[in-house]
């Protein structure tokens, strides 16, 4: 098995990449774009993952085989992500459940 040696400038480029993401993230935070905002934080750090996992961990320059268990573990966890994303969404308004409640501090409700 042969080991690719990765320069020094390609780090750098990543590095630089990560630092634009992260600066993105960090201005995508001070937006007011409604339920966007989420959506635009999720590609942001999808992108820094990806970014992570092809030059980190060495992925871009592994065999195949270990490039598709890599992305089976990623999709599993975009389905993990979906799935807890589709339980938030799809809750109602509870707001007007809360008034009715009373003090829980008082057992007889007076």
């Amino acid at each position: 098995m042969t080991h690719h040696i990765v320069p020094i400038k390609v780090y750098l480029g990543v590095f630089v990449a990560l630092m634009v993401l992260m600066a993105a993230t960090v201005g995508a935070a001070f937006l007011d774009l409604g339920i966007l905002n989420n959506v635009i934080a999720l590609v942001i750090a999808m992108a820094k993952t990806s970014l992570i996992m092809l030059y980190f961990m060495h992925l871009r320059y592994n065999s195949r085989l270990i490039q598709v268990f890599a992305l089976v573990g990623f999709l599993f966890l975009v389905i993990l992500v979906a799935g807890t994303l589709n339980d938030y969404f799809s809750r109602g308004d509870f707001s007007n459940i809360a008034p009715t409640l009373g003090n829980p501090y008082d057992p007889l409700g007076q």
